[in-house]
């Protein structure tokens, strides 16, 4: 069952921001081999960026945002 508010959270959750990131960094590795000789980036940036926009979205799903804790 969805929350009440889900509209809003998509909209101004920080945690929603934080796995779009990742998802776009992820995205951004699995292209990096297409890329070679175009860009100079080292191979696991992209997987360690991932990994702590992850953890920064963990961190603020649990945290109570003003514009989106559903009135509490």
């Amino acid at each position: 069952m969805l929350v009440s508010n889900w509209r809003a959270i998509i909209k101004r959750a920080w945690s929603i921001r934080l796995m779009l990131i990742a998802g776009a960094l992820s995205g951004l590795e699995f292209a990096l081999p297409y890329l070679d000789g175009y860009v100079d980036i080292p191979p696991r940036l992209f997987a360690a960026l991932s990994g702590l926009t992850v953890a920064a979205a963990f961190v603020a799903r649990l945290v109570a945002q003003k514009d989106v804790s559903d009135g509490k």
